[in-house]
């Protein structure tokens, strides 16, 4: 064990001095300052001859260190972390005292050790990107790095994509830690951006796979992260794939500072088919060399150093560059300067303390050297060095592959968030920037302004009818025709169709020019009047058709009970709608439809959307209507059905057209309502087909209702003026005639009964005195009842057969005649009179017409 660690030693001796090179004699009169280099054997040719470049220029320059020289400990990381840490904690316990740890290339390694620096008292100072999950500075405090964090290369990346408004992105990465913690960070950071991802592939298998994935989800904007030597094959398969050209954009974030080379072959694809895949790619890469020809700390201007650092590498033999260079370079000179400031810091203590023979604490020391680092401000050859939060502020370079040339178009800087794009640089393949999606372009559909003109004049025609048939019902209400078919049902059943068809008007106005308020008023409004309307008139229907098929067995109680259908029926959807409006109000609410193509570009397509009146349970309230409804309609058209053949009193009126009425106004109501539902998605067809669907129907009803009718009392309308002045004269004649016979009757009655009354006086008592004359008015409102021809007839019966009359079993008998007159006389005197079912003279209406003359069952038909 003890000679694999000599011979460990020697080795690290040995590459210590390929680093550092030949000491000069006067630098060993300088103090050493110990710093550890940990790093891996294979990075090592890349980054020494940038180290060494460093030293030397420290080395002319006195102030940095004065008499103090920095000696590099080399440690090999092998990229294994426990090998790591235990070659750290060997180091630490062989001494001497270390203060700065440098390097670290290997981010497994870099995370685990840099976790354990503040235990260890140590500071570290890279030269390679810190993963995304080392910006916790509780945890990571004590490490620093030149080169910026792969999160500020994804800063860039969404700074980029908010630019152009690219929501819409697909993210393709390929396997690896560093690679694997970027693209964490940057979903993280699309999340919190609002930049929809809409799907992410991997690199490990199948690249063309993974790529046409990409294009099934309709990606366009597609933000790659990769090593540099799978660029070819990437854009290979884009090229295959037809995945570049005007509808696509590619963003590289590969989070290195060395551009990726498009010249290696790639089986199945050219050199000129890559390169016409990556055509107006953009790359984002951090800045190795400053853009100013200003020298720096080191007195090197950035190509200066870059020529003297490709001298040292011939002067090697090494071909092997490193991309990280020229971040260690400046790296060396952070290192120094913060140990320059922690050794002057000591030594004024240790010369002007009160306590000369005190030491400074390791603690105090370690804190010193924190702040150092974190004060450190210098113009370095990658440009200004700082730091900010633990991470290097500098610039992202956006590069676009313009053909074959690589263009600088802009930059970001991580100090400022700011992205600057020179947009005179830029080339795009299209008129403009790739869109993340095909343009969807909103539009509303709208009722053509030539329908609802056509539509609304039909509805307006279709009112007036209306209105001129309730103007003629009104006129001709004592008609005998129309008493016949219920006037008061008649203008019910217009009004309801009035309101049925002002809800077509309602219905075609544009919500577009309208408020949300305004439009919900309306929307509430056209349910009222098509509901209304609707219930009503039918309801009217269905007590005709019953009252129709029910009259020769119903009693007149029942017949008012059957007018009560119409309220009760209005009073049940009156409660369904106010509850319906309480609960859950009518809003508008817009509904998208699907999309159709643009012939002229297949990049825009249009969404057609419209806007209806609508509630979060529009299914449920429906479903309670229509299902009411339904029930209405169909024993209607049972009711109707049974009483298409009962007779009636005439044509016009005949119960045929009734059940017709009612048939039609159910097929409308169950088209219009499956024509409402399917056409939802198509607002002009919906308008049209319901508005014809409900003008159609009210025009049926007015026709086969009110057409027969008023068509039978125009015709006959002069005679029926006629009728009415000639049926008033005549009446009055026969009145005066009548009264005449009866005044003539009533006297004649009373002489008859003063003579009956003489005769029965004499031939009870015939000594006794003739008593005066007695006239008794008879009353001239009855009819006449011949008792006293039935009288004498018995009295002379009973003289011409010889019986005694005062015998009591003569029927001449005084006894029996006082009975008979006690009980006739009244009857004959008082039939005349009202107060006992008589006929008053003045009765004349009784007698005007036919109609006092007719049967019950007809009579109950003509009210």
């Amino acid at each position: 064990m003890q000679q694999c660690g000599r011979a460990e030693s020697f080795r690290l001796l040995l590459v210590c001095w390929l680093v550092v090179g030949p000491v000069p004699v006067l630098a060993q009169l300088r103090h050493p300052v110990p710093v550890l280099w940990m790093m891996t054997r294979n990075q090592s040719a890349g980054v020494a001859p940038a180290v060494r470049l460093a030293l030397q220029d420290l080395k002319r320059q006195a102030p940095p260190l004065g008499d103090y020289e920095i000696q590099l400990q080399l440690l090999d990381s092998q990229c294994d972390p426990a090998e790591s840490l235990r070659a750290l904690f060997d180091a630490m316990w062989a001494g001497p005292k270390y203060l700065l740890l440098f390097g670290g290339v290997c981010q497994s390694v870099t995370a685990l050790i840099a976790r354990s620096l503040p235990a260890l008292n140590l500071l570290q100072v890279s030269f390679a990107a810190s993963s995304p999950s080392l910006s916790n500075r509780k945890w990571y405090g004590n490490l620093f790095s030149t080169l910026p964090s792969d999160r500020a290369l994804n800063q860039a990346a969404v700074k980029l994509l908010q630019r152009y408004k690219w929501t819409r992105v697909g993210v393709l990465t390929q396997d690896g830690h560093r690679l694997s913690e970027m693209k964490k960070d940057l979903l993280r950071q699309l999340l919190k951006a609002d930049i929809d991802v809409m799907s992410t592939q991997s690199l490990s298998g199948d690249v063309c796979s993974s790529l046409r994935r990409l294009k099934e989800s309709d990606v366009r904007i597609i933000v790659v992260q990769f090593e540099e030597d799978s660029a070819s094959e990437v854009f290979c398969c884009a090229y295959r794939l037809n995945m570049f050209g005007t509808r696509y954009q590619w963003m590289v974030v590969d989070g290195g500072a060395a551009g990726w080379s498009l010249g290696r072959q790639v089986p199945g694809c050219t050199a000129d088919s890559v390169q016409t895949a990556a055509d107006g790619s953009i790359r984002l890469q951090t800045r190795r060399l400053s853009n100013t020809n200003t020298p720096g700390v080191s007195g090197r201007t950035p190509q200066d150093y870059e020529d003297s650092y490709l001298r040292q590498l011939t002067q090697d033999g090494s071909k092997v560059s490193s991309s990280l260079h020229s971040f260690a370079y400046d790296a060396v000179w952070v290192a120094a300067r913060a140990l320059s400031q922690v050794l002057e810091a000591v030594k004024h203590r240790e010369k002007y303390d009160s306590q000369r023979n005190s030491s400074i604490g390791e603690e105090e020391v370690h804190k010193t050297l924190l702040d150092a680092v974190k004060q450190t401000q210098f113009q370095g050859i990658t440009g200004p060095v700082f730091f900010r939060n633990g991470e290097r502020m500098t610039s992202i370079e956006l590069i676009q592959f313009q053909g074959s040339n690589a263009v600088l178009v802009g930059d970001f800087s991580t100090s400022t968030q700011q992205l600057r794009l020179m947009n005179q640089l830029l080339m795009f393949k299209g008129p403009g920037p790739a869109r993340d999606r095909a343009v969807v372009l909103p539009q509303r559909q709208r009722v053509d302004l030539l329908l609802h003109a056509v539509v609304s004049y039909a509805a307006a025609v279709t009112i007036f009818i209306t209105l001129t048939v309730l103007f003629f019902t009104a006129i001709y209400r004592k008609h005998w025709l129309l008493r016949a078919s219920g006037a008061s049902w008649d203008v019910l059943l217009l009004l309801a169709v009035l309101l049925s068809s002002s809800s077509v008007l309602i219905a075609g106005l544009d919500g577009a020019s309208q408020s949300d308020r305004t439009f919900e008023v309306l929307c509430s409004v056209r349910l009222w009047t098509l509901s209304v309307g609707h219930t009503v008139g039918f309801a009217v229907l269905f007590t005709k058709t019953w009252r129709l098929y029910s009259l020769r067995r119903i009693k007149q109680t029942q017949k008012q009970r059957a007018g009560c259908v119409v309220l009760w029926i209005f009073l049940l959807d009156v409660f369904v709608l106010t509850t319906w409006q309480i609960l859950d109000p009518l809003r508008r609410v817009v509904l998208q439809h699907g999309l159709q193509s643009e012939s002229a570009d297949q990049d825009v397509v249009i969404r057609p959307y419209s806007e209806l009146c609508s509630c979060t349970n529009m299914e449920l309230w429906l479903t309670a209507v229509y299902g009411y409804r339904a029930a209405l309609l169909g024993l209607g058209c049972f009711v109707a059905w049974s009483a298409r053949t009962v007779p009636v009193g005439h044509p016009a009126v005949s119960g045929k057209h009734l059940a017709l009425s009612v048939f039609a106004v159910t097929a409308f109501s169950v088209s219009g309502a499956a024509a409402s539902l399917l056409t939802s998605h198509n607002p002009p067809l919906q308008f049209c087909l319901t508005s014809v669907l409900i003008l159609c129907c009210d025009v049926f009803t007015l026709g086969s209702l009110f057409g027969p009718k008023l068509l039978y009392v125009c015709a006959n309308g002069s005679e029926l003026q006629d009728e009415v002045a000639d049926g008033e004269e005549e009446k009055r004649e026969r009145l005066r005639r009548l009264n005449q016979q009866l005044k003539s009757r009533t006297a004649q009655l009373d002489v008859e009964i003063e003579t009956i009354t003489m005769q029965l006086r004499d031939a009870s008592d015939p000594a006794a005195p003739e008593p005066k004359p007695h006239r008794t008015r008879g009353s001239n409102n009855g009819g006449v009842r011949s008792v006293r021809w039935t009288h004498a007839a018995q009295v002379c019966s009973d003289r011409n057969s010889g019986t005694n009359p005062s015998s009591p079993d003569s029927i001449n008998s005084p006894e029996r005649v006082r009975r008979r007159v006690s009980m006739q006389l009244p009857i004959l005197h008082h039939a005349y009179l009202p107060a006992v079912g008589g006929i008053s003279a003045s009765s004349s209406s009784l007698f005007a017409g036919r109609d006092a003359f007719a049967h019950s069952d007809d009579n109950f038909l003509l009210t």
